[in-house]
């Protein structure tokens, strides 16, 4: 196999490994923020002739406490390079136009996201769009010629009264602007050079003809109240077909259907309109088809059921069912001249497959231990790119023909742990108290000595249909690398409700979460003490978001860990029913409403045993998140310090249910570091701040 070099990017990574081993924690070669900085790649995009790949690559940059994502581009039998070089912003959504020519791509350098092309031979990148409130996304017409975007309405004169009269204030669920799609044409020959600013009409005066570039505006393609979400062209340039959603909010996005607009003329009509779910993802090659999935009169159990794969005639008539037999939800669906492909999780593998389009009847295209990232295929369908990781490699840029499948690494991104005492995963199953089968996946030190008894950390993802798999670097804000050094076994729980199972499995705690994930947790727990391997009396857990929920339950209903950490958890299921901005979820996975049934929602809260509580606790959680509202972490901290349980709050200034910039995502790991430390190794470690 023939792995491309990248050996600039490589001596800065050995400069980086250098600087941080001086600052790594103490008993760990690998620092914390060597793990923070580490580059990953992804979004591979194979031009349409299948000799270019397009892919973004993710950093760190810790004096902007930001990501930034440029695009690299490989051609054959040629060195990866990168293509994008944004002073302010990332650059994002790599899409090729239909001649191989242009790559088209969203940034935010200008402050507002925007749409440019660069050659892939190089050179400077060219803003196309100027629009006012920026583009959301977009996508090539099959001719090149023009550009369908998807933008937010400006804000209403009527909208701009009012805050100059009343201030600041909205209704509950009505504080939102529509996203519709607008056509821009693309004109290469007139789009203006960096620092030039388009004006979009003929100036009289030809002196001020001179301060701007005369470029086409984009024009308003949908009307009407309801948003734009997925949209595509038909391959034959003349339809776009679209989902159509209420609003924006995500509660609304239960109510979605299908429509087709003719570019030439305007004219819409609705293809699709079930009373639930229904989404457009892709074209039949010749333009008389729609793939779209849909949970058809579904409205109370969408978030666990599988997604169901339709293919409908343009003209009309009853959709025809896809992939019937396969049990799992599917996502990152096309369709091209070889057939219709998606990715799904099969356990604790992400796998590409193929469907046929006659018969339905689904088949693996990739196989073995790799989680698939993104894919895409030449325009023929041939030849395929897409990326993957496993337990012992970093996510990588694959390439190879369909027939014979034979992939050719084209990154090698995982030389940046080479050199690093990375995690040994072994993928576990036991039987948890009701007999179901619950998988997991173990970390184990380098040097493991299977003779020895060692303190377990316990991590439980979140969703709940998430997936845990094998990786060489676990992390997330959880110290994983450096706990495996300072001798300890890390435990990832694939509860039940977790992806890549089936149905019948995310279905399982259905009116029992919490209980029934606690039996998960615990039950693997004792299949490891069991086995010799764990020392019971040295014992972590901890989660975030769904995982920050099951590890308050543990909080109140065992005594079992020594120290536990909540990240962004729920306590009170009635405080986050009627706070969060997702009501439907608690409704569906409690079959109820707490004014209906309160009984469920008590025995199913944290909060209701908190009388019984014993494990320090610390509570991590983001200023505003809408997700799970803040209000569960002050609930569970107080309820805490009421009844003499060590407890701590950390709350992370400005950000909402995730940890998005690097600096704090380094405080979370050195508060998570600090706090096991405390309570499994008996170690008082202080904050460092540096000079």
């Amino acid at each position: 196999m023939k792995i491309y070099s990248m050996p600039k990017l490589l001596i800065f990574f050995s400069m980086l490994a250098v600087v941080a081993r001086l600052q790594a924690q103490k008993g760990s070669s690998t620092s914390f923020e060597q793990v923070i900085a580490l580059r990953s790649v992804s979004s591979p995009m194979l031009s349409p002739d299948g000799k270019q790949i397009a892919f973004t690559v993710n950093s760190t940059d810790w004096k902007d406490n930001s990501y930034d994502t440029e695009i690299w581009l490989a051609r054959e039998g040629e060195e990866p390079f990168q293509l994008t070089r944004a002073t302010k912003g990332s650059s994002n959504s790599p899409k090729w136009s239909p001649d191989g020519k242009w790559l088209a791509f969203i940034s935010s350098r200008n402050d507002k996201s925007q749409v440019f092309v660069i050659r892939p031979n190089g050179g400077e990148a060219l803003q196309v769009s100027y629009e006012e409130e920026g583009v959301g996304s977009f996508e090539w017409s099959p001719d090149g010629k023009q550009f369908a975007l998807a933008k937010l309405d400006p804000e209403s004169k009527e909208e701009k009264k009012k805050k100059e009269r009343y201030g600041g204030w909205a209704a509950d669920d009505e504080e939102y602007r529509l996203s519709h799609l607008w056509l821009l044409d693309f004109k290469p020959d007139l789009l203006p050079l960096p620092n030039e600013m388009p004006c979009y009409e003929e100036k009289k005066d030809s002196a001020s003809k001179s301060d701007c570039i005369t470029y086409p505006k984009a024009v308003r393609l949908t009307e009407g109240s309801f948003t734009v979400n997925g949209f595509e062209w038909s391959p034959d340039g003349k339809l776009i077909a679209y989902t159509r959603q209420p609003n924006p909010l995500i509660n609304f996005s239960v109510y979605t259907d299908i429509e087709v607009i003719e570019v030439a003329n305007k004219k819409t009509r609705t293809l699709v309109k079930n009373p639930s779910v229904d989404n457009f993802v892709g074209w039949a090659p010749d333009s008389r088809q729609i793939l779209f999935v849909s949970s058809l009169n579904d409205t109370t159990s969408y978030y666990y059921k599988n997604d169901q794969l339709f293919v409908m005639d343009l003209l009309g008539g009853k959709p025809t069912q896809l992939a019937k037999d396969f049990d799992e939800d599917i996502s990152s669906i096309s369709w091209n001249p070889s057939g219709i492909y998606f990715t799904a999780f099969q356990r604790t593998k992400r796998h590409l497959f193929r469907v046929d389009p006659s018969t339905g009847q689904v088949k693996p295209i990739t196989s073995g231990n790799d989680i698939l990232g993104g894919y895409s295929f030449s325009k023929d369908g041939k030849i395929l790119v897409y990326s993957a990781s496993n337990a012992s490699a970093l996510a990588e840029v694959f390439k190879t023909p369909l027939a014979p499948f034979k992939p050719l690494q084209i990154t090698n991104m995982t030389k940046q742990i080479s050199t690093w005492k990375t995690a040994v995963s072994e993928v576990i199953t036991w039987s948890s108290s009701d007999g179901a089968e619950i998988e997991g996946v173990l970390h184990k030190p380098q040097q493991y000595d299977p003779g020895k008894k060692y303190p377990l950390l316990v991590i439980i993802h979140g969703g709940p249909t998430g997936t845990d798999v094998p990786q060489p670097v676990p992390g997330g804000v959880y110290p994983v690398l450096q706990w495996l050094e300072k001798g300890a076994l890390v435990l990832r729980v694939n509860y039940r409700g977790s992806a890549g199972y089936g149905e019948k499995f995310r279905s399982l705690n259905l009116r029992n979460l919490g209980v029934g994930d606690m039996w998960d947790v615990l039950s693997g727990v004792d299949f490891l003490i069991a086995k010799g391997m764990v020392d019971k009396d040295r014992m972590g857990c901890m989660g975030w978001s769904q995982g920050g929920y099951i590890s308050a339950f543990l909080t109140t209903n065992t005594d079992r860990f020594k120290a536990i950490s909540v990240g962004a958890g729920i306590s009170n299921w009635m405080t986050y029913y009627v706070n969060t901005d997702i009501h439907p979820f608690t409704r569906q996975y409690l079959q109820s409403t707490p004014w209906d049934d309160p009984q469920i929602y008590q025995k199913t809260s944290p909060i209701t045993n908190i009388k019984k509580a014993k494990t320090p606790t610390l509570i991590q959680h983001g200023e505003f998140d809408r997700r799970v509202p803040i209000a569960n972490a002050y609930e569970l901290l107080q309820g805490l310090q009421d009844n003499h349980v060590p407890a701590k709050l950390i709350v992370y200034k400005g950000f909402g249910h995730g940890i998005t910039k690097p600096k704090e995502r380094l405080a979370a790991l050195w508060h998570n570091w600090q706090w096991f430390n405390k309570y499994l190794w008996g170690e008082e470690l202080e904050l460092p701040v540096g000079k």
